[in-house]
């Protein structure tokens, strides 16, 4: 039996996560000090395990193929280093003797993970790393490899976690397929935030897509080993059923996925929700991309990936989110990247369904 250092909750949301309109583009830039909001537990006012995704205000592998990163770039955490010296003595002895932190990350999926002006990490991710990395006093170092490699690359150790918009859901918990078949040793998550897929298509939807169902008998493109692909092979054998095959591309990378959608080949993107709304706000993405009216497809948390036999270093991670969640740092995080919407409470361990 796992030992947590936090009482287990597990993240079900008894809300319904609904698509904004296009609204305030999340552009990636740090906001005045002045601008930063307050935590709200130092008002008094608490807040639940997930706050709901309003509309207003949201948005590889080492050897080969992998890349190396040291350091952060932009995304330098502006708090005392080995600030949590307390809980160095919990980590992983190769880990604290090292001093180093290796993250894996796919380093191509804005606003999330993605390579700044300067080619050094940034985004979401890159950034609450960074600040456990440092709070820990260790030096976080990035490795940039394809998102389908992340969870074999924690569970063959090249890594010690994952941070990139990995979702934590019980098949990648134990490592099990649709049909309950042991496929791989599974991981473990420390959650960090709630996040949904929505529909991404078209300016103007000119098929007038809206749900799942929406989608049999067309073509939709998503990114290779990510949830929204297993959404979609579920889909698949969904639309076969009524007679309505439903094709899906599953490509390299998101940027693939959206090229296809804009030349007509798919017509339709999956994406997580704070993906999609950049996509569908930022300037630089020209208007033309739009999220379909309908609710979300599924909702889960993003996890913190680290390998089953790493006990000591998924419990000391968890109790130092919890405290970047309470000191406001974490909060600060998910208000420079414009994604405070997707905030919980507190570090849950493996809390995904």
């Amino acid at each position: 039996m796992q030992r947590t250092l936090m009482p287990s909750r597990t993240l079900t949301p008894s809300y319904t996560l609904t698509p904004p309109q296009p609204g305030r583009p999340p552009e990636p830039r740090r906001p005045p000090e002045s601008r930063v909001p307050a935590n709200p537990r130092a008002a008094g006012h608490p807040r639940t395990t997930a706050r709901p995704l309003a509309p207003a205000r949201v948005l590889a592998a080492l050897g080969a193929g992998g890349l190396l990163l040291t350091g952060c770039g932009s995304a330098s955490p502006s708090m005392d280093p080995g600030s949590g010296a307390d809980l160095r003595s919990g980590l992983p002895k190769a880990v604290r003797t090292a001093g180093v932190l290796k993250v894996g990350s796919f380093l191509g999926y804005a606003p999330v993970d993605f390579r700044g002006p300067d080619g050094e990490p940034a985004g979401l991710d890159p950034e609450l790393a960074t600040a456990l990395g440092t709070y820990l006093g260790l030096r976080v170092e990035f490795v940039d490899m394809p998102f389908e490699k992340l969870i074999p690359a924690v569970q063959s150790k090249q890594i010690d976690l994952a941070m990139s918009a990995v979702i934590d859901t019980r098949q990648r918990q134990t490592g099990t397929d649709d049909d309950g078949r042991r496929t791989d040793p599974g991981v473990d998550f420390v959650d960090y935030f709630m996040s949904g897929t929505s529909i991404l298509v078209r300016s103007g939807n000119p098929v007038g897509l809206d749900t799942l169902d929406s989608l049999c008998g067309h073509t939709v493109a998503v990114q290779r080993g990510t949830v929204q692909d297993e959404i979609m092979a579920r889909q698949t054998v969904a639309c076969g059923k009524i007679g309505k095959p439903l094709k899906v591309h599953s490509v390299d990378t998101d940027e693939q996925a959206l090229a296809e959608v804009g030349a007509g080949t798919a017509v339709a993107d999956l994406n997580d929700f704070p993906v999609a709304v950049y996509n569908t706000t930022s300037p630089d993405r020209g208007g033309k991309y739009q999220l379909t009216s309908g609710h979300f497809v599924q909702s889960g948390p993003y996890g913190i990936t680290v390998g089953k036999d790493n006990g000591q270093l998924r419990d000391v991670l968890s109790t130092a989110l919890d405290r970047l969640i309470q000191n406001g740092r974490y909060d600060r995080i998910l208000a420079k990247w414009s994604v405070q919407p997707g905030a919980v409470s507190s570090a849950v361990v493996n809390g995904g369904l």
